[in-house]
């Protein structure tokens, strides 16, 4: 017989050793875009600038370190401008896509 394992005993899942290359990174972001949920989106550009490094982001983007973990926490809605500094630190520009294309 199989052994049953409840989901809140399963580890949370981390992003941030996947997120090793800028196709990597894009291709993430894409995948939160489609959401279409502000505070996903904001923990997301979280998990990439732990995965770079949240001083060298937070230094980067003009912010200071405590600002940044405050604006990508999970349940954050962060400002644009703070979505765009830390975007344009992290090398990477959201882009507009038609929806029926």
């Amino acid at each position: 017989m199989t052994q049953r394992i409840k989901v809140a005993d399963l580890p949370e899942f981390d992003a941030t050793p996947y997120l090793d290359s800028e196709v990597t990174i894009a291709a993430y972001l894409t995948d939160i875009l489609e959401a279409n949920n502000p505070a996903l989106l904001a923990a997301a550009l979280g998990d990439i600038a732990r995965a770079r490094g949240m001083s060298e982001i937070a230094k980067a983007s003009g912010l200071t370190r405590e600002a940044l973990y405050k604006a990508l926490r999970p349940d954050a809605q962060p400002r644009f401008d703070t979505i765009s500094r830390v975007c344009a630190a992290l090398g990477v520009r959201l882009v507009a896509q038609a929806v029926h294309a």
